[in-house]
């Protein structure tokens, strides 16, 4: 028999404790809670466990490897998108060649797996569900059984006049490999909300065997915190790791070295993981400690579970605490009534927690604070809100409608009344209800607003810079992170705001400073829906369309379920371009997936450029702005060889010299064979529209062009367009193109660096150029020679530098990487 671990989830409602780490690696004394499901399963001889993935899967697989240091043997399935509870099995099916059985990684239970399977065997059951009583089932699937345990009825969920039973399904099934055949392939599916009604429409009995013990769903910090108190009370039949030591009032397990003061006091169960020191006076009961954690004299904790890493000062008082990784509480620090600290988390002197609050990562709260409310925004090395005109925080959370609406008013406040906004969004629901609430915000102080409703960012940013409209806000799914959003703001030249105002702003959202205007002066939204025409006669009026047409080019372009959907097409087709568009419609699935599905279509993409001989294939982002670009042949052009592809169309097709403006960090190899071209190259953050009008081209190496007869906004949907005009003009394929490039080596590697030392990154550095032909306009760049050179950025927002190598060759650049490499990690290493 073998086994699937359900360990795929998101954890979302039990963040922020899922911060960093997946929801089945959530500690449980001082293993993973992943951990004692595969025990269980060891124990009762299943050795082969297939491990189903999804969110921060490195994590799982980092500490499980491949099983053989828990005695089992793990194969881990990663899906490419989220298909469900059954769709992810479905997933592992190669695998699941016989009986197995199904259990979630981020549970905990005590059941007897091996009545489950017994049950399971004396029925013939082709699948057994596991059920259990529970006094609140809202947030579990509801059964029904007769007396032979045949499930009469089940609903997924209920709400409570929906409610008929308190006996739920406990996700644990044991299910025999032919049911695998009615879960369809690459569609989303679920066990009881699709699977479990076909199987019963199918006439395919289902049994229910109504387990024995402890089972709990860990699915939020209360249920976190409310299942280590069960296992301390001995309400669970689960192991504690440790040297056992009972003494009168309180029973100790303790692991490595711990080092306990005189005069300790310890009551109910002390579970004490390596490296920890408790000082002299202080009070333990029922507490979970995990490793280096250090408690100073004089402090009281209770019901309480410390991380790893966590130093607790002096006459501090925790009670139902959770404290995560790398927490540091300082002197007389009181939380009687309860509190959940994420990660990173530093608390100063005399700050009082009034109520069960919850801190999110990242955090420094002040001395003397009183905190009442869970606190959710602000991060560690944020300055504030902004990072280069855009706001971004996970959807609802620290995104919320009344942090947005607040936002909006703060935006509004430096706006004079009357004046008029630009709103736009993609199509994600997400999007759409905070973009609502901040016309609300808006409104209040007075401002107008011109709605866009669903649009791409390029069409946004170009109608703003070609009207009188004073700013524009853009919402988005964030394409890093699907739980977060992007709210972009931008200027009445339709470019990122500048620090000075993203500082104001500031100033007003956290004074709470907002104008309020009178009931007769509160803004009007206003649409528009003919703006999006005027982009697109902009755009065909600057494009050659007989040229093209003459280059009888086909095109293939994938949109990557974007907002661009809604003009590209119509673009394309206008100007008679043959093409293959895919995944031009909305589905909001696929757009949360975007980080995940983008490299899986530019590898589908260049093979069908290939089979179809097609002139070229495009990927354009769903926002419209970022653009890939893959050659007849079938070739994935790295970003760096886009721009110098562009550069040198520029170059061949122009009748005239045009000024370039460029990052400093984009290859100079070509720079001296460009006749046509005026090429500067310069910091690329707040740039102006009054410094760019001067320019006709300028790029960065993230996919981004901008053509400022056109706009000054990147535009991946013109600079597709455009890059055809000028192959047909020129007479040249994309690989011809290439073919010109000289030899060369380039890299761009990212290398780990506290903010702190950043400074201290630019000094070394700049040591380094001292005797060397160097240049500092933007970072630190040494040219060993013409074609040689290196380029230190530090990261304005990550912790992290950039470093850029040109070299002659891959040998040669390799070389002077390493040995660069070498000396930033003795720089940060030193004291």
């Amino acid at each position: 028999m073998k086994a699937v671990v359900m360990a795929g989830g998101f954890g979302t409602r039990i963040q922020p404790l899922t911060n960093s780490i997946p929801k089945p690696m959530l500690p449980i004394l001082n293993r993973p809670m992943m951990e004692y499901i595969i025990k269980k399963l060891k124990d009762i001889g299943i050795t082969d466990i297939v491990v189903l993935l999804y969110f921060k899967p490195e994590v799982i697989k980092d500490y499980f490897k491949d099983g053989k240091d828990f005695g089992v043997n793990i194969t881990y399935v990663l899906p490419d998108d989220d298909y469900g509870t059954a769709g992810a099995v479905k997933k592992a099916e190669k695998y699941l060649d016989e009986r197995f059985i199904v259990v979630s990684g981020d549970l905990v239970t005590d059941f007897d797996f091996k009545e489950i399977i017994g049950f399971h065997e004396i029925k013939q059951s082709k699948l057994t569900i596991t059920l259990t009583s529970v006094s609140d089932p809202l947030q579990f699937g509801v059964v029904i059984t007769d007396k032979e345990g045949k499930i009469l009825r089940f609903l997924e969920k209920p709400g409570w006049g929906e409610v008929f039973s308190d006996t739920i399904n406990t996700g644990i099934y044991i299910i025999e490999p032919e049911i695998l055949k009615y879960i369809p392939d690459n569609i989303p599916f679920d066990f009881s909300k699709d699977l479990f009604p076909k199987l019963m429409k199918e006439g395919i009995t289902l049994y229910g065997y109504n387990a024995k013990g402890y089972w709990r769903d860990v699915g939020n910090p209360e249920s976190y915190r409310e299942v280590i108190k069960d296992i301390l009370s001995g309400k669970v039949k689960i192991e504690i790791y440790g040297e056992k030591i009972q003494k009168d009032g309180y029973t100790l397990y303790k692991q490595g070295n711990i080092n306990l003061s005189k005069n300790v006091k310890l009551e109910g169960v002390i579970v004490l993981d390596d490296n920890v020191e408790i000082k002299e006076n202080c009070y333990l009961k029922n507490v979970v400690i995990r490793k280096n954690c250090k408690i100073d004299e004089n402090s009281i904790l209770q019901d309480t579970v410390l991380w790893n890493n966590v130093n607790i000062g002096k006459n501090c008082e925790i009670k139902n605490g959770v404290l995560c990784d790398n927490v540091s509480i300082g002197n007389n620090v009181k939380a009687e009534h309860g509190v959940i600290i994420a990660e990173n988390t530093i608390v100063k002197d005399d700050v009082k927690f009034e109520r069960d609050v919850i801190i999110w990562p990242d955090k420094l709260i002040e001395e003397k604070s009183i905190i009442s409310s869970n606190l959710i925004w602000g991060e560690k090395y944020k300055a504030g809100l902004f990072e280069g005109g855009k706001v971004s925080g996970r959807t609802n959370i620290e995104l919320s409608c009344e942090m947005v609406a607040k936002l909006a008013e703060s935006f509004g406040s430096i706006i004079p009344k009357g004046k008029t906004i630009i709103v736009g969004r993609d199509y994600h629901r997400a999007s759409r209800m905070l973009k609502r609430a901040f016309l609300g915000g808006l409104l209040g102080t007075g401002v107008n607003v011109l709605d866009l409703k669903l649009s791409s960012l390029p069409v946004l940013r170009y109608i703003l810079s070609n009207s009188d409209n004073v700013a524009g806000v853009y919402f988005r799914q964030s394409p890093e992170n699907p739980a977060s959003t992007d709210i972009l703001f931008f200027d009445n030249d339709g470019l990122p705001i500048d620090t000075n105002t993203e500082k104001t702003v500031e100033r007003i959202f956290f004074r709470e400073n907002f104008r309020r205007a009178a009931y007769n002066e509160i803004g009007e939204i206003k649409e528009d829906p003919s703006l999006p025409k005027s982009y697109k006669a902009r755009f065909l009026s600057l494009i050659q369309k007989e040229t093209i047409q003459s280059s009888q080019i086909k095109i293939i372009a994938d949109l990557l379920n974007g907002s661009t959907y809604t003009i590209y097409p119509d673009i394309i087709n206008n100007l008679n371009i043959d093409n293959i568009l895919i995944n031009a419609y909305q589905d909001e699935r696929k757009l949360s997936q975007i980080s995940i599905l983008k490299q899986k279509s530019i590898s589908e993409i260049s093979k069908i450029v290939s089979a179809l001989k097609l002139s070229s294939g495009f990927v354009i982002y769903p926002s419209g702005e970022k653009l890939t670009i893959i050659s007849e042949k079938g070739e994935i052009l790295q970003n760096y060889k886009s721009v110098l592809i562009f550069l040198y169309l520029i170059n061949k097709t122009a009748n005239k010299q045009l000024k370039i403006y460029l990052p400093v960090y984009i290859p100079d190899i070509l720079d001296n064979f460009l006749d046509n071209l005026i090429i500067e190259r310069g910091k690329t953050i707040g740039l102006k529209a009054s410094f760019l009008k001067d320019y006709y081209f300028f790029a960065n190496l993230e996919g981004n062009y901008a053509f400022t007869e056109f706009s000054y906004s990147f535009d991946g949907m013109f600079a597709s367009v455009k890059l055809l005009e000028m192959l047909s003009k020129a007479n040249l394929t994309i690989s011809e193109c290439l073919n010109v490039l000289p030899d060369f080596y380039f890299n761009h590697t990212l290398v780990a660096c506290p903010s702190y030392l950043k400074g201290k990154m630019m000094r070394k550095f700049s040591e380094e150029a001292i005797d060397k032909n160097a240049s500092f306009v933007d970072g630190v760049k040494i040219f060993f020679d013409n074609k040689n050179w290196i380029l230190m950025i530090p990261d304005q927002y990550a912790d992290s530098l950039h470093i850029y190598i040109q070299a002659e060759n891959k040998d040669k650049g390799e070389e002077i990487l390493n040995e660069y490499l070498e000396k930033i990690n003795n720089w940060i290493m030193e004291e």
